[in-house]
């Protein structure tokens, strides 16, 4: 089965090279690990530090586990906390960096990400936002090149070292997955909202999702 989006390899060697690489620049040497013991770098932008990759937790930092959803029904009914994988594709997403979508009920929990970490309100990303200029903060964030962007990724620096990759979105609605390569979603803590960039543009952009779609997160330093 192929997933909408991905550049299939002649061989089986180069596919596994392009699994496991990641072309981010400029990350931090700091790392912070999360209760699954999936590591991730984190860059300083301002006066915030932020994870340098999408989260990928099958936990909260209390251990409890979070449901894996892959029905369509049952994920659309969920009123607790979910995850999956973009196309429930389990196989190729947990070997890259474009990270799990979790539904906001996740979010809400307050314990998604590692302890001492959390879930950006619209505050906090507006702080990213200005630091960066509104005109141009989401290419300072988006990871450059077309390799996991689809093109023309207009105005890609990823000065920041942010490297934000375009997970796409679960739509609950619809029953599908939409904007993977295209759009990088995440959620907000602040009800119902998320913030995104996309291919096309230089800004980073804010608006509204269901609680039950399906969103990336990056977390924040408390």
């Amino acid at each position: 089965m192929r997933i909408p989006g991905i550049r299939y390899p002649k061989s089986i060697f180069f596919g596994i090279l392009v699994l496991l690489s990641f072309s981010c620049e400029k990350v931090s040497e700091n790392q912070v690990v999360d209760i699954d013991g999936n590591i991730y770098p984190n860059v300083t932008i301002g006066n915030q530090v932020w994870m340098a990759e999408n989260l990928k937790t099958t936990k909260l930092n209390d251990g409890t586990v979070i449901p894996l959803v892959i029905d369509d029904t049952q994920w659309k009914n969920l009123t607790t906390p979910g995850y999956c994988w973009y196309g429930n594709y389990e196989a190729f997403f947990s070997l890259n960096h474009y990270g799990s979508l979790y539904n906001f009920y996740a979010v809400s929990s307050g314990k998604l990400c590692p302890t001492g970490w959390h879930v950006p309100d619209d505050d906090e990303w507006k702080i990213l936002e200005l630091f960066l200029g509104s005109d141009s903060a989401g290419g300072k964030l988006k990871e450059t090149g077309t390799r996991n962007w689809l093109s023309p990724n207009n105005g890609a620096t990823n000065e920041t070292g942010f490297c934000a990759l375009p997970g796409g979105y679960r739509n609950s609605y619809y029953n599908d997955f939409k904007m993977f390569r295209s759009i990088a979603y995440y959620w907000s803590s602040s009800y119902e909202s998320h913030w995104n960039v996309n291919s096309y543009y230089t800004q980073l952009n804010n608006g509204t999702m269901s609680l039950t779609d399906g969103i990336s997160v990056r977390c924040i330093k408390n």
